[in-house]
């Protein structure tokens, strides 16, 4: 049932932010545009990297956390391992990635400023909600987690060790 509801989740909420908003909104809105080019594919490693980062962490959200990304059902155990050895929102990361390679595809102003809304977005949601949950819930373990680990770009040679 985990698993199925990370599915849901992950479907409704990036599914909406990384694919609706960005695919049939966006486009509508008249901006300045790059010009299209054989460079427009490099949107594709970005949206597959994106993707699997995502992917990758919702599985050990359910496998090691045994909660899911949503909100309501968060983990039971602190996910220190995979991806989250590098940074402490890699889900986010992934997200981020997925939207470069929409600016990328599309070439277009308004898409570069939807990523910066969403960078903004993701800021404010994980400084004012999960980090003081996340601190709450796991008390110094997590406070030991924040000083190994960035909030957003890897350090080299530092993190938690795999559990």
């Amino acid at each position: 049932m985990t698993a199925l509801k990370t599915i849901i989740f992950i479907l409704l909420v990036p599914g909406f932010l990384l694919g609706v908003v960005p695919v049939f909104v966006i486009p509508r809105i008249a901006g300045p545009a790059f010009a299209a080019g054989p460079w427009n594919w490099s949107a594709l490693p970005a949206w597959l990297a994106g993707a699997g980062i995502l992917l990758w962490c919702a599985r050990d959200f359910v496998v090691r956390g045994r909660g899911t990304p949503v909100p309501l059902d968060t983990p039971r155990v602190l996910v220190v391992s995979g991806l989250y050895r590098f940074v402490r929102n890699p889900m986010y990361v992934g997200a981020l990635l997925i939207q470069v390679g929409t600016v990328l595809w599309f070439g277009s102003l308004a898409q570069a400023v939807y990523w910066l809304f969403l960078y903004i977005g993701f800021t404010l949601f994980i400084r004012a909600h999960e980090e003081p949950y996340l601190r709450k819930t796991f008390g110094a373990d997590y406070a030991a987690y924040c000083k190994a680990v960035p909030r957003w770009l890897p350090r080299v040679k530092r993190g938690i060790p795999h559990r």
